[in-house]
């Protein structure tokens, strides 16, 4: 965090806007960091007047290269560091039918009005007669002490004006570890319906970072609590809540699904593995059956569950192409692990696990790990302690057998080399055969031993 009254940063821009004839102020973020003494490099400096004239001068003066977005009125600045941002302070009005606003020039007072929440409202003066004084006309000290989220003005207005302030509201809770007011909480389920006119982009964006907070369950409770989960996410509000049959009941996978979610976020600042967390049970609602001698399955939920990942990903314009097959891979395998634990673990079922986890397996075993939540602490202890004897055994498999990053030590290329054919399905099938045999254990996995398997098995499918 960058010292006010030291800084050459506000000392310029004070000077240069004094210059001018502007009044500038630093707003939002900063001020807020500030109070709650948490770091904060990116400044915003709101002018009555023209932001981008008191950006040009204040970089000029500090020798840095401005950046100027015409269309938006604004421009930026690196100086060390620190980002500064600058724009007119406005005003601004909506239609019903965009989330974008129609801008006119403003005095602070009105830009302070236009901001989500108290805490974002704030502003230091950067006039030298009153240099550094606070601008708090919404009680957004108060609010920092109090931990509440809640709007300058009435919480319909903000939020149906701009409905992505209310995931920011959500946001800023979890990671601030604050509570949304109620008469925002009750606004938020007025206003719900709102969210269609965002962009899938902007709502993956907030529920990214909401994944990426310490403690991220918090932030999906509370999109449940104001309403917005099951226009966001259906496939996980339908884990929520328990049926009981004959006295038998599931657990809340909805609950499990956020524990396992905190878990992994313990573990791992990897943010799709958070989203594999996530979305790792989404299964076994269309999956959950009641039967009469076992009580209730939720038969090939993972099978399910990941073929539901990729409806989420295009529908949330996730990155299909560069996360999905990871995330898939992740919620179709943390069974895997679990499945292992409880039989005898062979050498032929770590090898296989090695060989369809690749690269992923450590993530796996952290998914598979965090998966651990049941109350009965015995059980809990026992999975844990098999669950290390896994791990044991796919480090001494890992170090004989080389399996992680497998390559079939036969080619296609040496199949039609050595009998002079050309590309054909047989040429598959004698590759199949020899990686199921070194998976196995049948074979080791080196040449010499893969080629034999090549001649015995090219001999039986009538090749010479």
């Amino acid at each position: 965090m960058i010292d006010l009254n030291n800084s050459i940063i506000f000392k310029t821009v004070s000077a240069e806007a004094e210059a001018l004839g502007l009044r500038a102020f630093v707003i939002g973020g900063y001020v807020r960091d500030w109070f709650m003494h948490r770091d904060n490099n990116d400044v915003d400096i709101v002018v009555e007047g023209s932001g981008i004239a008191l950006a040009e001068k204040v970089a000029a003066k500090l020798h840095s290269k401005v950046t100027v977005f015409r269309n938006f009125g604004t421009a930026m600045f690196r100086y060390k560091g620190v980002e500064v941002e600058f724009v007119g302070a406005r005003r601004e009005s909506y239609d019903r039918t965009s989330r974008k606003p129609h801008v006119e020039d403003g005095t602070l007072e009105e830009d302070q009005q236009r901001r989500d929440f108290t805490i974002n409202a704030m502003a230091f003066s950067l006039q030298k007669e009153d240099y550094g004084t606070l601008i708090d006309p919404f009680g957004g000290i108060a609010d920092i002490a109090a931990k509440i989220i809640r709007t300058p003005l009435d919480p319909d207005t903000t939020y149906s004006d701009d409905p992505l302030r209310m995931l920011r509201a959500v946001r800023f809770a979890t990671r601030l570890g604050f509570d949304i007011v109620p008469e925002s909480i009750a606004s938020m389920r007025r206003n719900k319906d709102r969210l269609q006119i965002l962009s899938k982009e902007r709502i993956a964006d907030e529920l990214n970072k909401i994944l990426l907070t310490a403690t991220p369950s918090r932030g999906f409770y509370l999109l449940d609590e104001c309403g917005l989960l099951d226009a966001i996410l259906p496939e996980l509000s339908a884990l929520k809540g328990v049926e009981t049959v004959n006295g038998r009941g599931h657990k809340d996978n909805f609950a499990h699904s956020l524990q396992v979610l905190d878990n992994v976020a313990a573990a791992s600042d990897d943010l799709w593995l958070r989203w594999a967390a996530l979305l790792h049970d989404i299964g076994k609602a269309p999956t959950k059956k009641w039967d009469e001698k076992i009580g209730w399955t939720f038969h090939n939920h993972d099978y399910v569950g990941a073929k539901m990942v990729k409806g989420i990903f295009s529908r949330l314009k996730l990155p299909v192409s560069e996360k999905l097959p990871y995330v898939q891979k992740m919620v179709s395998l943390h069974l895997r692990p679990i499945a292992l634990v409880t039989d005898i673990v062979t050498d032929s079922a770590v090898r296989r696990l090695l060989f369809d986890a690749g690269d992923d397996i450590d993530d796996l075993m952290i998914l598979c790990k965090a998966d651990i939540t049941s109350k009965n602490e015995m059980k809990v202890e026992t999975f844990k302690a098999n669950y290390e004897l896994v791990r044991q055994k796919m480090a001494e498999v890992e170090e004989k057998d080389r399996i992680r990053n497998f390559k079939n030590p036969i080619t296609g290329e040496i199949v039609m080399k050595r009998y002079n054919i050309e590309p054909s399905n047989i040429i598959g099938q004698i590759k199949e055969v020899i990686k199921n045999a070194i998976l196995d254990g049948e074979i080791p996995n080196d040449f010499d031993a893969a080629y034999a398997l090549m001649e015995k098995t090219a001999a039986e499918l009538g090749l010479k």
